[in-house]
């Protein structure tokens, strides 16, 4: 009997924002406390300081990663999460909106992204 091969759409959900704080270890704990609040499985993280100004850092996710750029120069911060995971990406988008921080959206909230 001949397999039918299953049919899968990608997509990815993807949060693009700005936050007006620049420091490296307040970024990291809280980001890495609302993935962990949502649910994310971390695989991986790294992070590097830069010599004169700025910070990078990264989370591998089982769902895909989330990634943070300071510019302290410029008292912002970007953070992109990008998840092929709907619901986690929306309690993500959740905590953001009932946080504290100062958010400046680089988008309309969730955005679906496809291959086509």
């Amino acid at each position: 009997m001949e397999e039918k091969a299953k049919i899968v759409a990608a997509k990815i959900h993807n949060l693009r924002f700005w936050v007006s704080d620049c420091d490296p270890e307040t970024l990291q704990n809280r980001f890495r406390k609302y993935l962990t609040q949502v649910g994310f499985v971390i695989l991986n993280f790294t992070d590097h300081h830069f010599p004169e100004v700025g910070y990078t850092a990264f989370w591998m996710l089982a769902e895909s990663h989330l990634a943070i750029h300071t510019f302290p120069e410029e008292g912002w911060s970007y953070i992109e999460l990008s998840s092929c995971n709907k619901q986690k990406a929306e309690k993500f988008y959740a905590l953001l909106k009932e946080s504290d921080l100062k958010v400046n959206w680089n988008g309309h909230g969730i955005e679906i992204c496809l291959p086509d």
